[in-house]
């Protein structure tokens, strides 16, 4: 009985052991046949981690599909697929558990080829360390560059440069010092602090688990060493408290908390949080867990916290300190892989998730493009399947986010195909970009809007029955000029004459189709964006439409016209000087000048007249006439088909 104790209590100390150990998440990286997977393989397989029917599977299955002659194939523990033990490649991610005396792992075989990139992407996403793989025969080549470029890019601090099948090599020290040589003057140019060589045969076992008689010149550690000391703790970010909210727990009448992970930083009871994006203070009375109350809470632990006070919280808000704030903006540059099949489309928007917030967004500006094998840069239109570029987006609303190189739990997201909602893209954010700075072009104003199908109906065939010519008039002029009274008075008229017309006026469209967006430069040419491709569509239908917009850029205009098309389009400006605008929207401008509103046209952002208006209809008093311009529209579109 007092040895089945103690095996019992042997047990428990053990599990209580394991359970404390750290875990560390590491990919292979490399080119085809550079023996990724026969190096994860022969780790395991040193290291006594396989199981006895493992062992029995991989004998039978190396005498049937192996392709390494004499030896034991290896990488069969790994490449599972039909297709992966065909060719002797890895095609999909593999992943696999094991643990030492030391440490737990994780291992993400990736494949190698640069139409697998995305793979890649996703096994690098969570992990601490890439062990990028070369032959020692070929030595530093494109894909070691393109690796090993993914790897900085996803913020992997530590790197360890593989050389492998040294043995076909005769051990050689000299082709291995200069292998690492040509290794770390590229990777100076990368955000890769950390980055270690070491030789090794995985076919042979040299320097995998057990250092390697055959290259007593190297005093580092081998690889499993290397592996089981490595130091990743100092890689998660304990300073900035970040806890996105993901679900409020309410079990009972009494009880009413706040569950997540925490993506960084530590939080202990009785701390003082702040709730974004509400802004609204309260102190932590508990952290709680399955496991009962802690003190603290810290990365990557899930728990469930409660407040002093009722405050309003839900998902998708993010806990953080008062005093240490994460950056809250709609507009941010990033880092985009392209993951789907389906090419970027210019003007959709797509879903964003980021922790726990979902929202759209819209990709503004694509900076460049990145040739992952060359990082020579480029400028593109858009991105397609395994491209990597940096972009310009906007979200509906305002995210809090940090630098990916800071905090990769709130610098990551995915874009999300607001129809498939298949992934199409990962990002990682490299910072906020001001309001001022935003691209301001209209995006796509070049292309016509093109159907899926074609109507029965011809444009002639619908302006000879509504005897009239399908075109946009364009109203612009300052706040308070009379635009908006102009286009009333214009639309009544033209009605009267048995005109078919649709007002567009601009604050009809923000409270409605351009609610998510604001005034500055780059929302205000999405708003107009939208409403151009409105106005071709309704021309198309032979509909007139009188739109009332400020526009204050003049090449925002010429591409409104472009995209209604410039024999539809008609430009009217409504020519009035600012004193006299003012004193009809007084309200409105002393805002503007007292700091309390800004993106006002003639106050702090220009105004810059037509260069060549269709027709200028000078502001002197306040009752505005709209004879000229209805004289002017009769002779140009309702006589002309008459």
């Amino acid at each position: 009985m007092m040895n089945q104790d103690m095996t019992a209590a042997e047990v428990a100390d053990f599990l209580d052991r394991d359970q404390e150990k750290d875990l560390l998440r590491f990919l292979t990286a490399g080119s085809v046949d550079d023996g990724k997977s026969t190096l994860i393989g022969r780790l395991l397989f040193d290291s006594k981690k396989l199981y006895e029917d493992q062992l029995a599977a991989l004998e039978r299955d190396n005498v049937r599909e192996g392709h390494a002659e004499n030896d034991i194939d290896y990488a069969l523990l790994l490449d599972g697929l039909k297709a992966e033990r065909e060719q002797g490649i890895t095609i999909d991610v593999a992943y696999r558990y094991f643990s030492t005396n030391k440490r737990k792992f994780i291992i993400a075989d990736t494949p190698g080829h640069e139409q697998y990139t995305r793979n890649m992407v996703t096994g690098a996403s969570t992990a601490n360390l890439s062990i990028i793989l070369v032959d020692a025969r070929k030595g530093i080549i494109t894909q070691t560059k393109r690796h090993t470029f993914l790897a900085s890019l996803l913020g992997i601090k530590h790197v360890v440069l593989a050389v492998n099948k040294m043995d076909l090599m005769e051990y050689s020290q000299d082709v291995f010092e200069r292998i690492c040589a040509d290794y770390k003057d590229f990777v100076t140019r990368l955000n890769i602090p950390d980055v270690h060589c070491i030789p090794l045969s995985a076919l042979k076992g040299d320097n995998v688990v057990e250092h390697s008689a055959n290259m007593p010149w190297f005093d580092g550690k081998p690889l499993l060493h290397f592996l089981e000391t490595v130091h990743v703790g100092s890689d998660q970010n304990f300073i900035d408290l970040r806890y996105p909210v993901q679900y409020v727990l309410r079990p009972s009448q009494g009880f009413r908390g706040f569950s997540g992970r925490v993506a960084s930083g530590i939080v202990r009871e009785g701390d003082e949080l702040m709730v974004l994006p509400s802004r609204k203070k309260s102190k932590v009375t508990s952290i709680t867990t399955y496991d009962g109350n802690l003190q603290e809470a810290f990365p990557p632990m899930s728990v469930t916290l409660t407040f002093a006070d009722e405050i309003d919280i839900s998902r998708g808000d993010m806990l953080v300190r008062p005093d240490n704030m994460p950056k809250i903006e709609r507009h941010f540059e990033s880092m985009l892989v392209w993951m789907s099949e389906e090419p970027m489309e210019p003007n959709k928007h797509y879903l964003i998730k980021h922790t726990t917030n979902m929202t759209r967004a819209r990709i503004d500006k694509i900076r460049y493009r990145i040739d992952v094998n060359t990082l020579n840069k480029s400028d593109s239109d858009a991105f397609e399947l395994n491209d990597i570029g940096r972009a310009v987006l906007t979200a509906n609303k305002p995210l809090c986010f940090d630098p990916y190189q800071k905090n990769a739990s709130t610098g990551s997201f995915i874009l999300i195909d607001p129809v498939s909602f298949n992934t199409v893209a990962v990002g990682m954010i490299i910072d906020r970009v001001s309001e001022e700075n935003m691209p301001s072009r209209i995006t796509g104003g070049e292309q016509a809007v093109s159907a899926a199908g074609r109507s029965m109906i011809s444009r002639s065939e619908r302006e000879a029955q509504l005897h009239q010519s399908g075109v946009t008039i364009w109203i612009t002029g300052l706040h308070g000029s009379g635009k908006n009274e102009l286009a009333y008075k214009l639309e009544r008229e033209l009605f009267d004459r048995g005109a078919v017309t649709v007002l567009i006026d601009g604050s009809v469209v923000r409270a409605g189709l351009s609610r998510e967006l604001d005034y500055s430069p780059a929302d205000r040419a999405e708003h107009l964006r939208r409403v151009a491709y409105m106005c071709k569509l309704l021309n198309d239908q032979g509909i007139i439409t009188i739109c009332t917009f400020i526009s204050p850029d003049e090449d925002i205009r010429q591409q409104i016209c472009e995209i209604v098309g410039k024999e539809r389009f008609h430009l009217i400006y409504v020519d009035a000087d600012l004193d006299f605008c003012k004193a009809q929207e007084p309200g409105l401008y002393q805002k503007v000048e007292r700091g309390e509103s800004k993106y006002l046209p003639g106050v702090d952002i220009a105004f810059e007249p037509p260069i060549d208006p269709d027709f200028v209809l000078r502001q002197i008093h306040r009752d505005i006439s709209a004879d000229d311009v209805v004289e002017y529209m009769v002779r140009h579109v309702l006589e002309s088909n008459q």
